[in-house]
């Protein structure tokens, strides 16, 4: 059952994106009075699971059909087949003049909408234009008024990019759904009144705990997740203060190995009493004697001169703890320690220094609820949640521009890259709509960022192409386009083969 949660979890957020990319493109040709012949949610090779099309005034819908061929081979009056100069069998398009009326073929001029069976895509075919849904041969005519080809390099490009802006558009709508539908409120960085709790991988960078973050490459941020997101491990220059001075501290672009292995451990807003906010009724905790309201100052520990001096039985060494005063984030950080040990706890009630021993769990927190709202948040409005959209979206197209860039540089293996396989487990086996439209969200920014490449067969090589025209004032001729969307399908298949190999090695390996 898990399993067809996420492969469906997958589908369906591929299918979002795909539809919305695609009717990009088909809105803006629409709007320059491009035909658009065949409009295709996933690829539909030799049959179609739905195909529908408006034939003299009426909707007439085909379950399961075979595709047709738009064009036939070009033959002389003798019947026999016409070559080219290369001695390759010419094709022409198909006479829909000589078709019979229930011949779907017989009007190009109203689009055809189907699904096909292989979820791996989609495509919005346009008339007049050589990309992976058509070839020369459909281009052997004199070029039509409504064709792409025939329209003005500046409409092109904007058919072009459609589908990119409106992956744009969409990303940004779905976080800002997150923000202000699912997460409602931020923790503002001010807010912090304690500082951080920098865990051992932030203090070996030079943070402590206890620091107040003032901005990063001298930008302040509202949001405290802005002032410790993601992009702090590609290099920047955070301003701290501390004991009332400000101090800076460097990170390297090679910080972001942290990332993959510590994120959750580098920096929390966690520096404030381990207050119990609630325990379970006849649990552990409730049997041992904790209560709601008391706050623990130790796990396991003397206590000495107000330093908390940490003794790990099983490692048979003391260790000293960061800060002198017990917080949420020391019990955060050194739980591990003790998870399925019986325990000492120290811990204050009202004016009392009192103990207890219980036997924790795996999560060394067992039945208790830490009271985590220690500072005082803020609800977004519905500009804030939009500002914030456009931020997180672009925020995520500039991580993946440094990735590719790490990739390309040899810093980081190609092997961190992820197909459906790895999509799909990104997903999760169980089906949470607020980290569904998450991920929508990312793969959305993602799949923009992607399809902007200039790589032949890619909206950004067609986008290159065009703009070249711009400037020279000369065409690309249809041969050079040819074999670059050629060379382009090649490498995308290429790609999709190590992806997909990528995933299963990853998956079994």
């Amino acid at each position: 059952m898990s399993t067809i949660i996420m492969i469906t979890q997958l589908i369906l957020g591929l299918a979002i994106l795909v539809f919305v990319h695609e009717l990009g493109h088909f809105l803006a040709a629409r709007l320059f009075h491009i035909r658009v012949p065949k409009f295709y949610l996933f690829f539909n090779p030799t049959f179609s699971l739905v195909r529908m099309k408006r034939i003299n005034g009426k909707w007439v819908v085909k379950f399961f059909a075979k595709n047709l061929p738009d064009t036939e081979i070009e033959v002389d009056e003798s019947g026999k087949p016409i070559k080219d100069e290369n001695g390759k069998i010419k094709h022409k398009l198909i006479d829909t003049a000589s078709l019979p009326d229930d011949d779907w073929r017989k009007y190009p001029e109203n689009t055809e909408y189907g699904i096909g069976w292989l979820p791996l895509g989609g495509y919005c075919q346009i008339a007049g234009m050589i990309d992976e849904t058509q070839s020369m041969s459909n281009l052997a005519s004199e070029p039509q008024p409504w064709e792409y080809r025939s329209k003005p390099a500046w409409q092109r490009l904007i058919v072009i990019l459609a589908g990119v802006f409106v992956n744009m558009i969409v990303s940004v709508f779905l976080f800002a759904l997150v923000l202000y539908h699912y997460d409602k409120k931020y923790l503002p960085l001010d807010a912090v009144t304690n500082g951080i709790y920098a865990f051992e991988a932030a203090r070996d960078m030079g943070f402590q705990t206890g620091d107040k973050i003032i901005s990063i490459d001298g930008k302040k941020y509202e949001r405290f997740q802005d002032a410790v997101s993601p992009k702090l491990f590609f290099g920047s220059i955070v301003t701290v203060e501390r004991n009332g001075q400000l101090v800076d501290i460097v990170i390297t672009d090679e910080a972001y190995n942290i990332m993959k292995t510590n994120a959750n451990k580098f920096i929390l807003p966690i520096n404030f009493p381990a207050k119990i906010d609630s325990i379970t009724e006849n649990g552990k905790a409730d049997i041992a004697g904790l209560k709601s309201g008391d706050i623990i100052i130790a796990l396991d520990t003397n206590i000495v001169e107000n330093t908390v001096i940490a003794t790990d039985s099983n490692l048979k060494q003391e260790r000293k703890m960061p800060t002198p005063d017990f917080t949420f984030g020391t019990l955060i950080e050194y739980r591990s320690n003790y998870a399925n040990k019986l325990t000492t706890i120290t811990f204050i009630r009202q004016n009392d220094t009192l103990t207890t021993n219980i036997l924790l769990d795996s999560t060394a927190l067992v039945d208790i609820l830490i009271f985590n709202k220690y500072y005082e948040t803020k609800s977004y409005t519905i500009g804030q949640s939009f500002k914030y959209g456009w931020s997180d979206a672009f925020g995520n197209i500039w991580l993946n521009i440094k990735g590719l860039g790490k990739i390309f540089s040899g810093e980081e293996s190609a092997k961190s890259l992820s197909g459906p396989i790895g999509i799909a487990q990104i997903y999760g086996t169980s089906w949470i709509w607020e980290r569904f439209w998450y991920i929508t969200a990312l793969l959305s920014a993602i799949l923009a960022f992607m399809n902007i490449l200039p790589i032949p067969g890619l909206d950004g090589g067609h986008a290159l192409f065009t703009i070249v025209e711009m400037l020279t004032g000369k065409k690309v001729s249809d041969n050079v386009l040819q074999y670059a969307q050629t060379i382009g399908m090649i490498i995308l298949l290429l790609l999709m083969i190590f992806v997909i190999g990528n995933d299963i090695f990853k998956l079994f390996g």
